[in-house]
């Protein structure tokens, strides 16, 4: 997901992407710690598209528009 496409989503949908997000960044964490992870670069895919909602999110808290 792209950062504009990020910045569509409405409060709800984005905090429920974060969730979202979170529980698959435990589930990543999980499997590499298994053995079981087959793409090492999907954790940093993660990683940084929930550092772009967040960014959003708190740009909103601070009300800054771009």
């Amino acid at each position: 997901m792209t950062i504009k496409e990020i910045r569509e989503l409405t409060p709800e949908e984005l905090d429920a992407h974060i969730a979202t997000l979170r529980q698959k960044s435990f589930e990543l964490n999980r499997k590499r710690a298994v053995g079981q992870l087959e793409e090492a670069n999907e954790i940093t895919r993660n990683r940084k598209e929930l550092a772009k909602a967040l960014t959003v999110k708190r740009e909103r808290e601070l009300q800054i528009s771009k």
